[in-house]
């Protein structure tokens, strides 16, 4: 794609039927929020559920060329930090694409379906990370699935959801299976990217519109743009790539090692053999230089992104990578990362013009997450 050209998601015309404010967004032109506004589109997840259009994300469907479940594995094992051993189907995992100096290039969501997987991976990679699953997986085939994908979250949603098809009021956290919506086969798994309980839906196209006019209808559901989905999946503690995670920050900085099975830890039965193996084992072992951490301030000063930390001398030992005002707490939220000595205890302050917020560290989620387990 050239620097000019802007992509759009099916459903574009039905987001200004609503009256969604457009923006740009990876290559993509992305409702950001609707007439509610902001606050109230969190609010409304929060407390009811609220439907996102996430459709710029790329859906990958992988197989093996020879048809093989083994092959299948054995290609994926290969290029990803996985371990197919005792994985079920039908159940999902999140997953890392990584560089060969432990880097993160993309955080993942993938389907085991026996014979196949579905991959969830983020828009402002998704080119990039095409080339290199098809350059690591030679035997494997890798097609995109041309399919809109929406996000249905909230405490309603299993309400809303089951009431087109009882069979998604069965599923639990990271469960996966083709429910029927209103005629059309969706599949769709119970996870997200707010905290909250709820799902993230494939639809195919010729039903895109249809299916998610259905679930709009149902009082309880709010459009939500991804102005509401960063404030959100922020309070959650969850990363965003591109900010809190890129291919200079590894998963043991992150906070992200359990993302690696402990088969493929020193000791494990299929230990290394994936991208950055040697750097992210040394590390989670020694330590890494550098934590992302989560931090709060009780000063009414908003605190962004690239704000730099400093100790009691000025010193400078971290930035925040994401911060906003949190909806649900009213105060400053941020994740940062941090110089591994400055993890002591010291005090900290965030520099943001001439104000100096003092910070403290805490842990995540600033706001509990509510999965169905």
């Amino acid at each position: 794609m050239s620097g000019a050209e802007v992509r759009h998601i099916p459903l574009e015309a039905l987001h200004r039927e609503l009256g969604a404010k457009f923006g740009p967004f990876a290559g993509y032109e992305m409702p950001i929020q609707y007439p509610a506004g902001l606050k109230a589109e969190h609010a409304a997840t929060r407390e009811r559920a609220g439907l996102f259009d996430v459709s710029h994300m790329g859906q990958l469907r992988i197989r093996a060329k020879d048809g093989s479940a083994a092959t299948l594995a054995r290609g994926l094992e290969a290029a990803l930090p996985v371990d197919f051993d005792g994985w079920a189907p039908g159940l999902q995992k999140y997953s890392l694409l990584l560089n060969d100096a432990g880097g993160i290039e993309d955080d993942l969501m993938l389907v085991n379906l026996g014979d196949e997987v579905r991959m969830v991976v983020n828009a402002g990679n998704r080119d990039a990370d095409f080339a290199a699953l098809v350059a690591a997986c030679p035997t494997l085939t890798i097609e995109w699935v041309d399919a809109a994908l929406v996000a249905l979250q909230g405490p309603a949603a299993e309400a809303v959801l089951a009431a087109l098809d009882p069979a998604a009021a069965s599923m639990t956290f990271m469960q996966a299976r083709t429910l029927a919506l209103d005629g059309a086969a969706c599949f769709t798994t119970r996870s997200g990217y707010t905290g909250e309980d709820g799902y993230e839906i494939s639809l195919p196209l010729e039903a895109a519109e249809r299916v998610a006019r259905r679930l709009l209808a149902d009082p309880r559901v709010a459009p939500v743009g991804l102005g509401a989905r960063d404030t959100l999946r922020l309070e959650a503690g969850l990363p965003l790539h591109g900010n809190d995670i890129s291919p200079t920050v590894t998963p043991v900085e992150a906070g992200l090692a359990f993302a690696i099975p402990r088969s493929r830890r020193s000791g494990g039965g299929k230990a290394g053999g994936f991208p950055g193996a040697a750097t992210i084992l040394r590390q989670l072992v020694d330590g890494p230089p550098r934590r992302l951490v989560a931090l709060v301030s009780s000063e009414p000063v908003p605190v962004r992104a690239h704000a730099a930390i400093l100790d009691a001398s000025d010193a400078t030992v971290g930035e925040v990578t994401s911060g906003t005002v949190s909806p649900t707490l009213g105060r400053p939220v941020m994740l940062a990362l941090l110089d591994a000595a400055a993890l002591d205890g010291r005090a900290l302050r965030a520099a943001v013009r001439d104000k100096r917020p003092a910070l403290e560290r805490v842990q995540t989620p600033f706001v509990p997450k509510r999965y169905k387990r």
